[in-house]
């Protein structure tokens, strides 16, 4: 194992055994603006989800009073767009690497334009579903390229701040949905809900426009052999040309370049199209990245299973089973979570690289757990009783916002900076890919399910299942997912193949502390 990695070279100048480093409390990170307005622009793909998600939640009322259609179809229809968004997932990985991140994310915009044009011009059912068709893929394009663009352009010790913009965006979709939701509710049925559908194809204009003033991810041009492109674009989004240099250097070794190759010259490797990526990832994995894609897998899974989405898209409804009944107070409570969730995810942006992954996810999720027990207590009490219980009814209100606070601080921006910085160069794209179809898979599941479910075994047994769920994915995190921070993304690997290698480093860091402070005492004697 090297003595230090580049970037530690570069921000601290003094020599550091990188085992030990992972345990070090990172330096506070000095902010490259022209990156930050780089991710800003990437991640406004995620706006396209959140607004949907939001959207949907008041939408839905609507469209069942209009098209005079029932259960069943409204929970298809609302949670088609996740499992529509496979297609877009799957196919962005390889085209990705085929056109380059930044042309992925113009396609993903212009898709999800037409999408939300057909949904808001849908005259039935069968053309709303086919609107939202269209519209799934160009989320599924833009959910797999938003994290791995961000995490490619970011230096390291600003990436969990930049690469949790996405979460952000989606947030900042979430709550546009809702207030849109409560803009044209005042509409008559079937114009409310055709505006609350057809206006987000605005947020893709604004994104085909922006994305032009994005350099390309030095990390592709680097894969295509245009070092001297990589360079510039590094030099931009770099504290430094020391650093931008040593970020090229390390880029270079990922991907079998030689370092003293000048960076004007195009190397006579052949450039990479993704081929050999399937084989790599899952046919001959190195155990390192077999457990890297059991982790990555494993978090965007457990994100979706722990039932996020029926929380959000659903708000309405649980409300109305709490006992709140009038179309505008749900959309105004409904708002309140909207602003909660964006609140929260802010926050959590400015402490991913201060307090590491790790320890935001297990707070995260445990908070998690503790809502979703209480939720669920007291819609089972509202439902065994005929009166209303207004102790039950502000405890799920506050439990629903509880629940989508803690989900904000932790678990739903680290999945997509976690899963986006694991994955060796080669592989980042496709795995990223793979990580948003389970996650989209998942999200169509659970947002399918959810209305037949909680006729099943009751709205309370709903929340209480997923509870459990929550239970089982801090299980799984506490003994699967290493620390992250400070660690630049060529080299990651080290950090997996041994399921309790972190607690290894932290055994020997210690020990270490310890020999040095025995030396110390010795020296003072």
């Amino acid at each position: 194992m090297a003595d230090r990695t580049a970037e530690d070279k570069a921000i601290s100048g003094q020599p550091k055994n990188t085992l030990i480093a992972d345990f070090d409390p990172p330096q506070k990170p000095k902010r490259n603006n022209f990156a930050i307005a780089c991710s800003i622009l990437a991640c406004m793909t995620s706006i396209l989800l959140g607004y949907d998600i939001g959207v949907m939640s008041g939408a839905n009322l609507f469209i069942q009073e209009d098209l005079k259609i029932d259960d069943v179809k409204i929970q298809i229809l609302t949670g088609t767009l996740n499992i529509y968004s496979l297609i877009g997932s799957g196919l962005a990985g390889r085209t990705s690497d085929w056109i380059g991140r930044r042309y992925t994310v113009v396609l993903s915009g212009a898709i999800f334009f037409v999408g939300a044009i057909l949904m808001g011009v849908a005259p039935n059912y069968a053309f709303l579903m086919f609107g939202r068709f269209v519209a799934g893929i160009g989320v599924g394009y833009g959910l797999m390229i938003s994290p791995v663009y961000t995490a490619e352009i970011s230096p390291t010790l600003s990436r969990g701040f930049l690469t949790s913009f996405p979460e952000v965006f989606v947030n900042l979709g979430i709550l546009l949905g809702y207030v849109s939701n409560y803009a044209f509710s005042k509409l008559r049925p079937h114009l409310a809900w055709r505006f609350m559908l057809g206006i987000g194809a605005l947020p893709a204009i604004i994104l085909a426009v922006g994305v032009l003033a994005m350099p390309e991810s030095p990390r592709w041009l680097v894969m295509q052999g245009r070092l001297g492109d990589a360079k510039r674009v590094l030099n931009k989004t770099s504290a430094s040309k020391e650093e931008a240099q040593l970020r090229l250097d390390d880029i270079k070794e990922a991907a079998g370049i030689a370092k003293d190759l000048d960076d004007d010259v195009v190397p006579v490797a052949k450039k990479s199209r993704g081929e050999g990526v399937w084989k790599d990832l899952i046919l001959h994995p190195t155990p390192a990245v077999r457990h890297i894609l059991i982790a990555a897998l494993g978090i965007h899974f457990f994100e979706q299973a722990s039932g996020i989405d029926s929380v959000v898209l659903y708000s309405p409804r649980i409300f109305q089973k709490a006992g709140i009944k009038s179309k505008d107070h749900l959309l105004l409570v409904t708002m309140a979570v909207g602003f909660v969730k964006t609140i929260a995810i802010l926050v959590a942006t400015f402490f991913l690289d201060r307090f590491g992954r790790r320890r935001l996810l297990l707070t995260s999720v445990a908070g998690m757990v503790f809502s979703l027990v209480c939720l669920a207590v007291g819609l089972t009490i509202i439902n065994d009783h005929r009166d209303k219980v207004p102790w039950a009814i502000a405890l799920c209100i506050t439990m629903v916002l509880f629940n989508v606070a803690f989900f904000s601080i932790g678990l739903g921006p680290i999945t997509w900076v976690y899963s986006s910085e694991i994955f060796p160069l080669k592989l980042r794209a496709q795995g990223v890919s793979m990580g948003v179809a389970v996650n989209r898979l998942t999200s169509g599941a659970i947002s399918m399910s959810f209305l037949s479910l909680s006729k099943a075994i009751t709205i309370g047994g709903a929340f209480f299942l997923y509870a459990g769920i929550a239970a089982v994915s801090w299980v799984f995190f506490y003994t699967m997912l290493p620390e992250t921070r400070g660690r630049t993304i060529e080299h990651m690997e080290v950090l997996f193949g041994k399921y309790h290698r972190w607690r290894e480093a932290k055994a020997v860091l210690e020990k270490s502390k310890q020999g040095d402070g025995d030396e110390n005492k010795s020296q003072i004697k």
